[in-house]
């Protein structure tokens, strides 16, 4: 199953495995996967599973600031996929298939992603 990974922020390094429920993000301390960010709604931002279709989809939930995946803003449900960059307030979410057996694999994952966003240095 997919996992949503918390790439900044206080959380940064968290990750939470997504299931087949539909799970909401934001700033509401009794939603799972809580975002303490002040650009962040109280819910901000639903991710649904369709079961037909065996996919997961992103679905802003009328939140102030917007929802934005890979730097794009969404206006409607739309689909994800791995390595997907989920942007909320000054949160930064990866989403990925991959599904973690524990903590550190995850943490493992997240950090190889991470050296992907690192500029190369030229001397």
């Amino acid at each position: 199953m997919a996992s949503i990974i918390i790439m900044s922020g206080p959380k940064k390094g968290d990750y939470y495995p997504l299931g087949q429920r539909t799970n909401v993000i934001g700033r509401d301390e009794a939603l799972l996967i809580q975002i303490l960010d002040e650009h962040v709604s109280r819910k901000h931002v639903q991710i649904l599973f369709d079961k037909d279709k065996g996919q997961y989809f992103a679905l802003d939930m009328k939140s102030k600031h917007g929802v934005f995946i890979n730097g794009g803003k969404i206006n409607n449900e739309t689909a994800l996929a791995d390595g997907d960059q989920i942007y909320i307030g000054q949160t930064d979410l990866l989403f990925t298939e991959k599904d973690f057996a524990d903590r550190e694999s995850a943490l493992s994952h997240f950090k190889k992603v991470g050296e992907r966003f690192r500029p190369t240095m030229i001397e």
